[in-house]
Parts: structure tokens; C-alpha cells; sequence
């Protein structure tokens, strides 16, 4: 079964334009998002799915950069260009993650598709942000490719279409779905990028860490924000925009 990683990524943003291309200890953060999905062992092809707008180009030149495939579909029906380009990479298991997530750690991931594969059988869909016991900035699904065709051929309201997955974990047990949790709940900790706020926080993060371990993982960063929980303070007044704002 061939797993493809599909990164969502589009230079407009409601909250903070041109996230994804910002840039933390000399790389943009789809680079460091893409350094670290590269040490997943266990994905056999990354791609960024973009958007046909000119403004998104420039993801295009970012993909030819970084040397991973791109796939240039809707900017409004996002479920649409997951499944096309899922359908035009040949994937059989799709592991969807969005471009602001530039603190991944590889190992969640790993495990995350080791454990699908074990029971494809028996599932659908897997994902850690059921039950979050994870920070966001750390959220990942995998889904086979019969359900995504599945939901692209489906789903009718707006914000299914725009946030991929909701008809897959909201279908009255249409798909069978499976919670992956941590053994510990740290899902008190914002480590996404979608406001100034974040990126600060994200920076304070890479300075600290990026020199002395490139790819650090959660519990790099937690005991790191366990001894200074100042920095916790600078985004915890932002919100997580809702399904459909």
C-alpha cells in the first residue's frame, strides 16, 4: 500500500498572510515542516497541495525547492484537491497534515501510520485530534483512499468540503474510526501558527532548540515549556477559529 503525505498549503491567510513561507532559524516553515515529514520512514511520497490562484505560485517555486511534488486544485473545495491529488499520486493511505505545523514531530507520525497499517482492516479513518490529548500544531489524520473518494463524492455542505474530514468522523458510523491519544494530555499547549502570536511563540521555540537538536520532538519542547512557562503566556489568549468561520 503506497502511504502519501498530502500538505495543504496556500499563501492567503485570514489571520496571518503568507504563514507558511515565514522564516524561523533561516528556513520558511513549509521547509522545516517538509525536513521533518521527510524522517517519517514509513510515508512514501510527500505532496503539497496548492491552489490553482496565481498567488500561490510561489508554494509551486517553495515545492520545486524543496524537491517534493505539488498539486494545484481548488482554493475554496479543499476536500476536492485532496482527492485529486490522491488520486493522480496513486495513494492507498492518506496522511493529511496543514502547512502550519512546523514543530511535527516525526516519531507521532510514524507510529500514527504504523498502528493504521496494523489494523487497516478494521478502520477508516485515524486521527489525534478526536480526543485531543496533543497540542495543536501536532494534528495529523490518515485515511484510506476509499474514503476520501468516499466524502469527495458525498459531501454536500460548505464546511466539509473546506476542512477535508468532517464527513468522515461525522457520519452516524458510516467509517470506522479510531482515536489515537497520548499517555499524557498536553493538549493545553498552542504550537500551531495562525496568528503573530504563534510565531512568536514558534520562534522563542527554534531559538532555544533548532542549535542544539534540529528536528526536536514534543517532549524536547515540552520540558522546555515546562521551565519556562512564560512562554506558554504569549498566545494564550488566541482561539482556534471553528469549522465553518
Amino acid at each position: 500500500m503506497k502511504v502519501v503525505c498530502i500538505i495543504q498549503a496556500r499563501i492567503g491567510s485570514s489571520r496571518l498572510p503568507g504563514k507558511v513561507l515565514k522564516n524561523i532559524c533561516g528556513k520558511t516553515v513549509l521547509e522545516h515542516e517538509v525536513n521533518r515529514l521527510k524522517l517519517v520512514p514509513n510515508i512514501d511520497e510527500i505532496i503539497i497541495a496548492t491552489t490553482i490562484e496565481k498567488q500561490d505560485d510561489i508554494i509551486v517555486e517553495e515545492a520545486n525547492r524543496l524537491k517534493v511534488k505539488y498539486f494545484r486544485g481548488s482554493e475554496s473545495d479543499v476536500l476536492s484537491r485532496y482527492y485529486f491529488a490522491a488520486k493522480e499520486n496513486n495513494a492507498d493511505i492518506i496522511v493529511r497534515v496543514t502547512s502550519d505545523c512546523p514543530c511535527l514531530d516525526y516519531n507521532i507520525l510514524k507510529n500514527m501510520v504504523d498502528t493504521f497499517i496494523e489494523k487497516n482492516q478494521d478502520i477508516d479513518y485515524l486521527s489525534n485530534t478526536l480526543d485531543r490529548t496533543y497540542p495543536r500544531g501536532y494534528d495529523a489524520e490518515i485515511f484510506t483512499f476509499d474514503a476520501l473518494k468516499n466524502a469527495s463524492d458525498n459531501a454536500r455542505k460548505d464546511y466539509e468540503r473546506e476542512h477535508v474530514t468532517p464527513y468522515l468522523y461525522n457520519s452516524n458510523n458510516m467509517f470506522r474510526i479510531l482515536s489515537y491519544a497520548n499517555s499524557k494530555d498536553y493538549s493545553r499547549y498552542r504550537i500551531t501558527l495562525d496568528t503573530e502570536e504563534d510565531l512568536k511563540l514558534i520562534k522563542v521555540i527554534y531559538e532555544a532548540l533548532f542549535n542544539v537538536k534540529e528536528h526536536f520532538l514534543l517532549q524536547d519542547v515540552v520540558k522546555f515549556l515546562e521551565k519556562n512557562p512564560e512562554v506558554v503566556d504569549i498566545n494564550k489568549e488566541i482561539e482556534q477559529k471553528k469549522l465553518g468561520e
